[in-house]
């Protein structure tokens, strides 16, 4: 099984490494007259940063341009899910940048370096 994003396989598994931040919450603190101390309000769970790195390889710059233009598609606003290699499952995933890291001339043709940043929505 290969890392797929909407079921589509458009990622390597070359060095894909996915991290994952931890949730968080919202507070809203307030000093009130006649009370010790501080008011705190839950504001509810946040969003999370998901980040992907890795490495694409393609023969020639043109077919590596279409690789990126086929994952720079999923910056659309919409919400996707992510599956890795191992079975891990992130829903509700809004694509939020696809920086272009490095790119090498090697033996098999262009390689990238990429990093994907999400935001996942909910859980």
């Amino acid at each position: 099984m290969s890392a797929t994003l909407d079921g589509q396989a458009v990622f390597d598994e070359r060095e894909l490494t996915v991290a994952v931040d931890s949730p968080s919450r919202a507070s809203l603190e307030r000093a009130t007259a006649g009370l010790d101390g501080v008011l705190s309000i839950d504001l509810g769970a946040r969003p999370r940063r998901i980040r992907q790195t890795g490495s694409l390889v393609a023969a020639s710059r043109s077919a590596m341009s279409a690789r990126v233009d086929a994952i720079a598609a999923f910056i659309d606003g919409r919400t996707h899910t992510l599956t890795t290699a191992d079975g891990q499952r992130y829903d509700n995933l809004r694509m939020d940048t696809l920086k272009r890291l490095d790119e090498q001339v090697a033996g098999p043709g262009i390689v990238l370096e990429y990093e994907i940043v999400y935001t996942q929505l909910g859980d």
